[in-house]
């Protein structure tokens, strides 16, 4: 992550992102802050939160905003987001990066578990960007990056609510995207691939799991960290990407 550019009009950006305390959040939320950005994140884990904010003071790097709320709470994501702009400012930089993988069997998947997938993946991807949208449109610019997955184009069938909403995430990236450019306002998607985390380990992945998807699917012969997602978003987040809009970027070590 040190290796990264530096991207000038990042510096004291003030940069929201959601589920920012564990896997690939925690690394973007690490790699905006050393941009020299005010980066608040807002996650449901108080624990592994508090400890990245204290990793990085120590590092020097610069502490981030831990905002604490629960993402099925729209009314609790609403307050976190004015907290964050209270504290930082309009915001510029929206990364809707929370997420749930959860696996489902199509037999057995019930209403309620399908809202609750839905209510994690989907929906905050909206309302966060709703509730961020005025001070944005005031300032005339904004980005807004929501992160998607390759899942849903797998044709994979143990997760079918996980991959309708990463589908809708692309959807409602390209409808943001028309309805907010005429304010000066982009929005893109990233759709990561197999990315290793402590999460996945723990409960989807095994090593010969990774070692099949590596060696059978990407042309890149090395398992994917969260730290692979920084520049992509960071790319997209600053000037570099000035003139892109609704697209989405596929970072999957070439599985697609």
């Amino acid at each position: 992550m040190h290796e990264l550019p530096i991207y000038p009009d990042l510096a004291d950006a003030s940069v929201l992102v959601t589920g920012g305390g564990s896997g690939i959040g925690a690394a973007l939320t690490e790699g905006f802050v050393r941009q020299n950005a005010r980066v608040a994140f807002i996650d449901i884990d108080r624990e592994a939160s508090e400890e990245l904010c204290s990793r990085l003071e120590r590092e020097s790097a610069g502490r981030p905003l831990f905002l604490h709320a629960d993402l099925t709470d729209i009314n609790a994501l609403r307050d976190a987001v004015a907290q964050a702009q209270r504290a930082h400012g309009t915001i510029s930089v929206l990364v809707n990066n929370a997420a749930r993988d959860d696996r489902d069997d199509v037999s057995e998947m019930t209403p309620e578990r399908w809202d609750n997938n839905h209510a994690v993946n989907l929906r905050p991807h909206f309302f966060t960007a709703q509730a961020a949208l005025p001070g944005m449109k005031t300032a005339g610019r904004g980005t807004v990056i929501n992160f998607s997955s390759i899942a849903f184009m797998l044709n994979g069938g143990e997760y079918p609510a996980y991959a309708a909403a990463k589908a809708g995430v692309i959807g409602l990236t390209k409808s943001m995207a028309g309805a907010l450019g005429p304010f000066g306002i982009r929005v893109n998607a990233i759709a990561p691939g197999m990315v290793v985390t402590d999460r996945q380990m723990a409960l989807w992945l095994t090593e010969d799991d990774i070692e099949a998807h590596v060696q059978g699917r990407q042309c890149l012969k090395r398992r994917l960290s969260p730290a692979d997602m920084v520049g992509p978003c960071l790319f997209l987040a600053s000037a570099a990407s000035g003139a892109m809009t609704a697209q989405t970027l596929i970072v999957d070590g070439g599985v697609m």
